[in-house]
């Protein structure tokens, strides 16, 4: 993930973001482009995240989520390295003191753009209804990313599914809870251990983006959507965040929105981030963190033409939401550095040190639960969507520490050397370099 770091803005833009009702489109996208959308080619068109804000350090305080610090010896570089995580310390609760529910404040965005709107409110309830919310079992996946002909195309395509986590199997449990029991081997069904998100929606906030903030694009399947210029979409996220509850989570989520980078680079699908609001807080400083994810639009990403479906099989619904929300349980205040790593399966993201468990696997996820939104043919008739929900797979804390064997996480589902999973995918995950500790730059 790399490090941006917008400036943080202490004015509300006037005109910019305003109270609004919902829009009464069937999947909120809707209007007539003003100008003529641009083309895009896969070749150019890469899923990444990013980071707001970041370096906060940690800080004896009752004004910001409940979390715990915990520290690991890496044996490759023989540095001891300090995390900060959501939840309670696997490792030192106890009883009821293990559940910790954090309240998630959902904030839909209505998008104006260019002649069209993307309201985010038409996202909502699939959202809610997905495993980020909802209850599934995690025990069996139905499907799951295959390598395809990686890195050429096709790749990342749907391959089949089975077992995911068989200590949990049986045990209906949110997708980050799901997470979280497998990275720190917490599973099975007398287990107390849990994190829940108990969602919050809000009323809804549009966004009138001005014509030289963005670009209106239309990929190969004909899906048209809006990338917006990242430094005046972070200025606004900025914003809303300054007077949210800071023992919460705030997410902002839009509705097939994607974000440009200074130097063109598209496209950012989701950023989480942190920001102290209190410099003399009398050692109880306020801390807040947040996250804004995009419903990815079946067919947003480009599949090359000729070339059959499904390339990218995972890059929909909730595959941005999924990623933040596991970077935010994993590194809540953005500061949590490890020993450099980079992957062949994001090279997006170099050579960096963050503890983000996103990144390495972006764009490879499995199927879980039932999604009945946007579930007909894309624009040019092909079909995407299958009836289910693609979160991401997620990096485990042990790949980063280079912890061999893997004594911390949940054992994969079929006999491995290094015995635990390095993701919660674990042998399903069709790479060889998540079924061992990160390599290095």
């Amino acid at each position: 993930m790399k490090r941006l770091f917008p400036a943080l803005l202490a004015v509300l833009a006037i005109g910019l973001l305003t109270a609004t009702p919902a829009l009464a489109d069937k999947n909120g996208i809707s209007g007539k482009p003003s100008t003529k959308p641009q083309p895009i080619d896969a070749q150019s068109f890469s899923p990444t995240t990013t980071t707001i804000g970041g370096g906060v350090p940690v800080l004896p305080t009752t004004r910001t989520l409940t979390h715990w610090w915990g520290s690991t010896l890496n044996p490759d570089d023989g540095i001891t390295y300090g995390y900060n995580m959501v939840g309670a310390d696997p490792y030192t609760c106890s009883g009821s003191g293990c559940s910790v529910t954090i309240e998630a404040d959902i904030t839909p965005l209505i998008v104006n753009f260019d002649g069209m709107t993307f309201d985010g409110t038409a996202v909502v309830d699939p959202t809610l209804d997905s495993p980020q919310f909802a209850n599934n079992d995690y025990g069996f996946t139905p499907a799951a990313t295959a390598a395809g002909d990686f890195p050429n195309y096709p790749q990342l395509i749907n391959g089949p599914g089975g077992p995911l986590s068989q200590g949990d199997s049986g045990v209906p449990l949110q997708l980050e809870d799901a997470t979280m029991r497998a990275q720190f081997n917490q599973v099975g069904s007398d287990n107390p251990y849990h994190l829940i998100l108990h969602p919050n929606v809000l009323p809804a906030v549009t966004l009138n983006v001005p014509h030289n903030q963005g670009v209106l694009r239309e990929s190969p399947q004909q899906v048209i959507f809006p990338t917006i210029n990242y430094s005046w979409w972070a200025s606004q996220i900025n914003n809303l965040e300054s007077t949210a509850d800071p023992t919460h989570l705030p997410i902002y989520l839009s509705n097939g929105v994607l974000l440009q980078t200074g130097g063109g680079g598209c496209c950012v699908i989701g950023f989480h981030g942190t920001k102290s609001r209190s410099a003399n807080g009398n050692g109880n400083a306020v801390v807040q963190t947040f996250a804004w994810a995009s419903w990815v639009t079946p067919g947003t990403y480009p599949r090359v033409p000729g070339r059959p479906l499904p390339t990218d099989w995972a890059l929909q619904d909730i595959h941005a939401l999924s990623h933040e929300i596991a970077e935010w349980g994993d590194d809540p205040f953005v500061n949590n550095l490890v020993e450099p790593w980079q992957t062949p399966t994001a090279p997006q993201y170099g050579c960096t040190n963050i503890l983000e468990t996103g990144d390495p696997v972006v764009a490879i996820g499995f199927a879980m639960g039932t999604n009945t939104f946007e579930q007909g043919p894309l624009p040019d008739g092909e079909q995407m969507a299958d009836g289910y929900y693609h979160p991401e797979d997620e990096v485990f804390l042990p790949w980063y520490m280079r912890t061999s064997p893997n004594l911390v996480s949940e054992p994969t589902q079929d006999p491995t050397p290094n015995i635990g999973r390095y993701s919660l995918m674990g042998t399903l995950n069709p790479f060889s370099g998540f079924r061992e500790p990160a390599t290095g730059c």
